[in-house]
């Protein structure tokens, strides 16, 4: 009776040592019970944030440009090169329009992608200077400005308006392939903001 009372005296401080560190650690927040959770995945990449310069031409020598993208209802702009031959200021003009419709048609990289970048316009989009009687800045595209959504079309004129390829004045004068009038858009605040909620204001080149 003795042997058994004793190693029962002797467990009860071990047990309440025990208990006394079971009420710290649950004081502290922590139960002596639990397990490691799943924290999740890390976050991913801030939407419409890029860390570096992406686009073709990085790395490589060219012009540097910029072009816009969509990121969520907005345009942001994205730094690219183009590679433009040297020429009479007409046609080099021109080039440096062409090289800025093959980045805005191309499909953005992936860290574009990862970050929420899209493009409106279509592949295989080419441009071309002016027809006679034409003012000397309109750039002919090969599909009708007016057949663009208003979305592809802010990208374009937004682009180009203040590129190499434009008077850099905020605007620029486009036509088509047909026999429509060119005309001169802007591209302002709110086009760059909403470019889906319309197309971008534009009057008569003719008359501008």
């Amino acid at each position: 009776m003795n042997g058994r009372h004793g190693r029962h005296r002797a467990a009860l401080p071990a047990l309440a040592g025990l208990v006394t560190l079971g009420a710290l650690l649950s004081g502290c927040g922590i139960r002596a019970t639990e397990v490691p959770t799943d924290f999740g995945p890390a976050p991913s990449r801030v939407r419409c944030s890029l860390g570096e310069p992406e686009g073709a031409g990085q790395g490589e020598r060219g012009l540097p440009v910029q072009v816009f993208l969509v990121c969520g209802p907005s345009l942001v702009a994205v730094d690219r090169a183009v590679r433009v031959a040297d020429g009479a200021t007409d046609a080099r003009r021109v080039l440096v329009a062409q090289g800025l419709m093959d980045e805005l048609t191309r499909e953005p990289t992936t860290p574009e992608r990862e970050a929420g970048y899209t493009t409106r316009v279509r592949p295989g989009t080419t441009v071309t200077g002016p027809r006679a009687g034409d003012p000397e800045d309109t750039l002919r595209l090969s599909v009708p400005p007016a057949e663009l959504s208003a979305t592809a079309l802010a990208q374009i004129v937004c682009t180009f308006s203040d590129s190499a390829a434009a008077e850099g004045d905020g605007s620029v004068i486009l036509g088509g392939p047909d026999d429509a009038t060119p005309r001169r858009y802007r591209c302002t605040d709110d086009v760059r903001a909403r470019p889906a909620a319309g197309k971008p204001p534009s009057t008569d080149a003719t008359g501008s």
